[in-house]
C-alpha cells in the first residue's frame, strides 16, 4: 500500500503544520493546554530563533516556541518539544525555565514575566506506573495543593497511552491526538469522522506526501531515521555518564577515606614517614593529605 500521509509527528511535518499555520496551531494549544474557558488564546506569534533557549545535551529538538495573547488580554508563553531520554523531564524544566528567565532585560521589574507552559509530546511511554496519557505538572503549597505559584506550568502527553474512546477527553483534544497518533507511514485512510472539523481537514492536506517535493521527502527519512535512534544513543551517553560518575565518586570517596585514616594515624602521635611506612603510601601522598 502507498504512503499518502507523513507522520505529523515528525519535525518536518509538524512544522508544516504548525509552525507556518497560526490559526492550526492556535486549536491545538486551546485543545492540549489546560486553559480555562476565558483564558483560550486568541492570537500567537511564533518566536525568533534567538528568543528560544538553549538547552544543553545532546539534542535539542524544540518544535514550535510561541508568544500567546488569550481573549482577556493576557499573554504566555509555550514551549513545544517531542522527544524523551531519560533526563526528558530535567530538559523540559530546563527549557521552560530558560524561557522564563530570557524574557527579563536589563532593568525591567520581574512583573513583566509572563507565565511558560512547557507542552511536551513523546510517542514513547515514560510513566509506567499510570494509565493516564496526560500529565499536568504546577508549582505548589504541599501543605496547601490549591495554592500555586505561578509562573511555569507543564504538560506532557504520552501519544502511545491515548485512547480516542475515551469519554473524558475533549473533543477537540481527542481529534488532534487522533491526528497525530492515526495519520503516518503505511497507516490507514484517516476515518471519515476525524475529517469532520476543518482544522483537521486543513492539517491532513498539509502532511500530504503530494505536497512535498523530493528534496523534502528525502529529508523528511532522514529526520524520521533520527528519531529512530536519538532516544537509543541519548539513553546509553546517559548511562555512560552516570556510570562514569559512579566511578568517580567512588574514587573520591575511597580517596577521602584513606585521608582520614592518615590524618587520625598523625593525631595518634604518629610522624609522617611512620604513616607511609605502616600503610605503604607513598611519603608525599601522606605528606599532601597532612596539608589540606
Amino acid at each position: 500500500m502507498s504512503t499518502r500521509y507523513l507522520d505529523p509527528k515528525v519535525d518536518l511535518a509538524f512544522k508544516r503544520v504548525f509552525g507556518e499555520h497560526a490559526d492550526l496551531l492556535k486549536s491545538f494549544l486551546n485543545a492540549l493546554l489546560p486553559l480555562p474557558d476565558d483564558g483560550l488564546i486568541d492570537s500567537l506569534e511564533y518566536l525568533t530563533p534567538e528568543q528560544v533557549p538553549e538547552v544543553p545535551g545532546l539534542f535539542k529538538n524544540s518544535i514550535v516556541d510561541v508568544k500567546c495573547k488569550d481573549s482577556q488580554g493576557r499573554t504566555f508563553i509555550v514551549e513545544m518539544q517531542m522527544l524523551w531520554s531519560a533526563s526528558f523531564a530535567q530538559r523540559i524544566l530546563f527549557s521552560a525555565s530558560q524561557a522564563y528567565v530570557k524574557q527579563l532585560r536589563s532593568g525591567q521589574d520581574y512583573s513583566s514575566l509572563q507565565p511558560v507552559y512547557a507542552l511536551a509530546l513523546t510517542n514513547q511511554v515514560f510513566d509506567h506506573e499510570s494509565e493516564q496519557y496526560y500529565h499536568h505538572y504546577k508549582i505548589v503549597n504541599l501543605q496547601q495543593p490549591q495554592r500555586v505559584l505561578k509562573g511555569l506550568e507543564f504538560v506532557f502527553i504520552e501519544i502511545p497511552k491515548f485512547k480516542p474512546q475515551s469519554s473524558t477527553d475533549r473533543r477537540m483534544q481527542a481529534k488532534w491526538l487522533r491526528f497525530l497518533s492515526e495519520v503516518g507511514d503505511n497507516g490507514p485512510e484517516p476515518a471519515a469522522d476525524l475529517q469532520e472539523d476543518q482544522s483537521i481537514q486543513a492539517a491532513l492536506k498539509l502532511v500530504e506526501v503530494a505536497a512535498y517535493t523530493e528534496a523534502e521527502i528525502e529529508a523528511y527519512h532522514s529526520h524520521l531515521d533520527k528519531s529512530r535512534i536519538e532516544p537509543t544513543v541519548i539513553a546509553d551517553a546517559e548511562a555512560k555518564g552516570r556510570a562514569k560518575g559512579k566511578a568517580e565518586g567512588k574514587a573520591e570517596g575511597k580517596a577521602e577515606g584513606i585521608a582520614q585514616m592518615i590524618r587520625a594515624m598523625r593525631a595518634s602521635g604518629m610522624s609522617a614517614e611512620q604513616i607511609s611506612q605502616v600503610t605503604q603510601l607513598p611519603l608525599a601522598q601522606v605528606q599532601r593529605s597532612l596539608s589540606d
